[in-house]
C-alpha cells in the first residue's frame, strides 16, 4: 500500500522531474530487482550517484537531487534490501560484494563511462572500494560521515536497531521512532522529519506500518561486528580522484582524528564538519547542499 496515499495530509504535492526506475540484478539465490530514482535529463552525460545508508533509501536524497538536477542526472538507487527493491532469499548475500555487483549493472544501465559519487555511510564506503579500483568509473567522491576507520563500539550501537523495529499502529509512533533512532541527523525541521519518515515506511500483511528495508539485512551486520573495527585504509589510500569527505562535529561512526588522517594521506580530500550533527548529515538544508554543489561542480 501507497504510505504516501495514505497520510496525504502531511504531504506536499508529487515532485516534477523524477521517475522511478529498477534494474535487474543477480544472486547466487537468483534474480532481483534494484529500485531507483532519477532526476533531470536523462541525456545529460554529467551522472550524480547518490547512495544511502545502512537503513535508509535513495529518497533521502530528494533536497540534494532537487537542487542538483539542472547541472546532472541523479540517480539515487534503493540498495537491495531497502526501499521498494526486492529481498534477497538468502539474507546471506546481505554484504558488500553484492551491493557492489549490483551497483555496477546500474551504472551499465545508465551508458556512461564517469560519474560523480555522493555516499553516506553504506553509501560512502561502496563509493570508496569502487573508487579505489584500477580503471574506476568514479571521477569525482564525496565521501558523507564515513571513513576507512569505523570503531566497533559505533557499529555495536547501530547494531542494537537494525531489523529490530517494532511494527507500528500510527504514523505518529512510527515518526517518534524514526526520531528517536535518528536522532544524530541534528535539528531537522517537522516537514524534515515527515520526508524521511514517510519513505521509510510500508504496509505490513496485517495492516500495521513496519519499516521499509528487510529485517535480515542486520543479520550479515551483526556478525561483522564481532570481528572488531572496521580497517580499511588500503582501500582508502589507493583512492586517487578529487575527493570531499563531509563529517557530522558530533559523529562516532567518523571521528575527528580519523578525519585529520584522512586529509594528510589517500587522495588528501577536502574536508567539511557540520556542527551540530552526528551521523550522518542528511543534505536538507541549504548549508549542506552548497558544500557538495560547491565541489561537484568545480570546473
Amino acid at each position: 500500500m501507497n504510505i504516501r496515499a495514505d497520510f496525504s495530509p502531511w504531504l506536499i504535492g508529487p515532485t516534477p522531474g523524477i521517475v522511478e526506475r529498477e534494474v535487474c540484478c543477480a544472486s547466487a539465490a537468483g534474480l532481483h530487482r534494484m529500485a531507483y530514482t532519477e532526476w533531470g535529463e536523462r541525456d545529460n552525460p554529467k551522472v550524480l550517484v547518490c547512495a544511502h545508508g545502512l537503513t535508509r533509501n535513495g529518497r533521502d536524497f530528494d533536497a540534494l537531487a532537487r537542487a542538483m538536477a539542472a547541472d546532472y542526472r541523479v540517480i539515487c538507487p534503493d540498495v537491495v534490501g531497502r526501499g521498494r527493491s526486492d529481498w534477497l532469499r538468502d539474507s546471506a548475500h546481505y554484504v558488500f560484494p553484492q551491493y557492489v555487483a549490483d551497483l555496477m549493472v546500474l551504472l551499465a544501465r545508465l551508458d556512461v563511462d564517469r560519474v560523480h559519487w555522493l555516499g553516506t555511510s553504506m553509501g560512502g564506503l561502496l563509493g570508496m572500494w569502487i573508487a579505489s579500483q584500477d580503471d574506476s568509473p568514479i571521477s569525482r567522491l564525496v565521501l558523507n560521515d564515513v571513513g576507512p576507520l569505523i570503531p566497533v563500539a559505533s557499529l555495536q550501537l547501530i547494531g542494537d536497531y537494525v531489523g529490530r523495529a517494532p511494527k507500528f499502529a500510527t504514523y505518529e509512533d512510527a515518526e517518534k521512532y524514526v526520531r528517536l533512532v535518528s536522532e544524530p541527523f541534528g535539528h531537522l525541521t517537522d516537514a524534515q522529519w515527515r520526508h524521511l519518515t514517510e519513505y521509510s515506511l510500508q504496509r505490513a500483511d496485517d495492516g500495521r506500518l513496519e519499516m521499509r528495508y528487510d529485517p535480515a539485512i542486520g543479520d550479515p551486520f551483526r556478525r561483522q561486528i564481532s570481528a572488531g573495527d572496521v580497517d580499511l585504509w588500503p582501500l582508502y589510500d589507493a583512492i586517487r580522484c578529487p575527493t570531499l569527505v563531509v563529517r557530522g562535529a558530533d559523529s562516532t561512526v567518523l571521528t575527528h582524528a580519523t578525519l585529520q588522517e584522512m586529509a594528510n594521506r589517500g587522495p588528501r580530500p577536502q574536508t567539511v564538519e557540520i556542527p551540530g550533527v552526528g551521523h550522518a548529515p542528511t543534505f536538507l538544508d541549504a548549508q549542506q547542499i552548497a558544500a557538495v554543489r560547491d565541489f561537484l561542480l568545480v570546473v
